[in-house]
């Protein structure tokens, strides 16, 4: 099973991002045995830097929302954990934010937002196929509602 928790934000980017998606969440992120996060974040929390990195359990700003564990088998587990291993490092995908109102492909694994980089590792993993959606409107809300209809709430 993947667990991936979502938040919603306090700041001006996080009620920016919510408000776009017409949703309550603006962050996600897979959640790891330890409690601890990988995801991909603007900004930099203690030693990790801004981009893909793990993250400490607690997320300044961020209220944890739900928690969404999503079936997969032992080789999808497997792929979807070394292929957000792979990430760690990539910068955080800013022209991908700004794609929302443009049309950047999600799907470039050059640099990543929190939501695309969690639906790339699902479909790399083949939990989930390919998506059907505008290139540039993998938002928290939309991968959550994926999570929704594949998996369970905690």
């Amino acid at each position: 099973m993947i667990q991936l928790q979502f938040f919603s934000g306090t700041g001006l980017s996080s009620k920016a991002i919510e408000w776009f998606s017409a949703g309550n969440l603006s962050h996600v992120g897979a959640l790891l045995p330890d409690g601890n996060y990988l995801d991909s974040r603007s900004d930099k929390e203690g030693a990790a830097a801004a981009g893909v990195q793990i993250r400490p359990k607690a997320i300044e700003g961020k209220e944890a929302a739900v928690v969404f564990n999503v079936p997969a088998t032992a080789e999808q587990e497997a792929k979807f954990w070394q292929f957000l291993r792979s990430q760690i490092g990539k910068p955080y995908d800013v022209p991908g934010i700004l794609a929302f109102i443009t049309a950047r492909d999600w799907r470039e694994p050059d640099s990543w937002f929190c939501s695309e980089l969690q639906a790339a590792a699902l479909e790399h993993a083949g939990v989930i196929h390919s998506l059907y959606l505008p290139a540039n409107k993998v938002t928290p809300v939309a991968l959550a509602l994926v999570c929704s209809a594949i998996g369970e709430a905690a």
